[in-house]
């Protein structure tokens, strides 16, 4: 959104600086006309802002519209940098040594290289972030995915706008047959911030996550799940902020559920996500 020129720019840059790798770079500018972009990289200008999940989809058409025969799709959100020269590579090696994954997920550090945040490790048990393993959730803006896995499923689900959409997915690609990696020792950089710093968070965060529920799970799991993210949910925000905003994202997200496809996981999915180490039911 051109709102980041000097973030942009880095990220670019260590995008470019990549080796072993053969790059072609994708600027999506959402509800703009890119400013920065480096050169011979294809751009997408959107008439307006369709929301984060919609403009790496216009990313990915881009590439298939340009006949590009790319076997991977790396999204790099525009906070975010790439702090050595070989990160691309060594997670394309990863994903070619777990062939059952259809995303590689690097570990997100502060600017520090150390500090991982619990929300940016991709299990339920974060207290090392340095353990790889396979995983049942992902870290949008900086993940790895084979493309024809991502093409299988119809790529990232636009109606939520932002927020879990990386979750929907993941249990998407599962259910496809698929599984997810965390490769720990490959690290990426981003700000340490807080994802409430959007003012649409609270909102959006329980809309979706409502949706989503609705759109994957089987019927048995539903109460079950949104019963254990409602408690959750509201404990966070009685302390940290937000609850009016979160209250009104339950109540929109409930009463236009039905306008989501249901696409119920079998069974089977279900044990694998639990098998992972991320039931859905949390």
């Amino acid at each position: 959104m051109n709102d980041r020129p000097a973030e942009e720019a880095a990220a670019q840059a260590t995008l470019r600086a990549q080796n072993g790798v053969d790059v072609r770079v994708v600027v999506v500018g959402n509800g703009c006309t890119p400013e920065v972009v480096p050169p011979d990289a294809l751009t997408v200008s959107l008439s307006g802002n369709v929301g984060i999940p919609g403009g790496r989809n216009a990313g990915a058409h881009a590439l298939y519209e340009a006949g590009d025969p790319t076997e991977w799709l790396y999204f790099l959100d525009n906070d975010a940098d790439l702090p050595r020269a070989d990160v691309l590579a060594r997670l394309v090696a990863e994903a070619e040594r777990h062939p059952e994954a259809a995303w590689v997920q690097p570990r997100l550090t502060g600017p520090d290289d150390a500090a991982t945040p619990r929300r940016w490790v991709p299990r339920l048990r974060a207290s090392n972030p340095g353990r790889p393993g396979k995983v049942a959730s992902m870290t949008e803006g900086v993940v790895l995915i084979r493309r024809d896995a991502f093409d299988a499923v119809g790529g990232w689900e636009d109606q939520l706008f932002l927020y879990h959409e990386g979750v929907d997915l993941a249990w998407r690609l599962y259910e496809a047959g698929w599984s997810g990696w965390y490769a720990a020792s490959i690290r990426m950089h981003h700000p340490l911030t807080e994802p409430a710093r959007h003012p649409l968070y609270h909102r959006l965060a329980a809309r979706n996550r409502i949706w989503i529920a609705h759109r994957n799970l089987p019927a048995l799991l539903l109460p079950l799940h949104l019963s254990a993210w409602t408690t959750i949910t509201l404990a966070r925000a009685g302390r940290r902020g937000g609850l009016s905003q979160t209250l009104r994202g339950m109540r929109e997200g409930w009463t236009s559920r039905h306008t989501q496809r249901r696409r119920p996981m079998s069974w089977r999915t279900v044990h694998r996500l639990t098998a992972a180490g991320r039931p859905p039911i949390i």
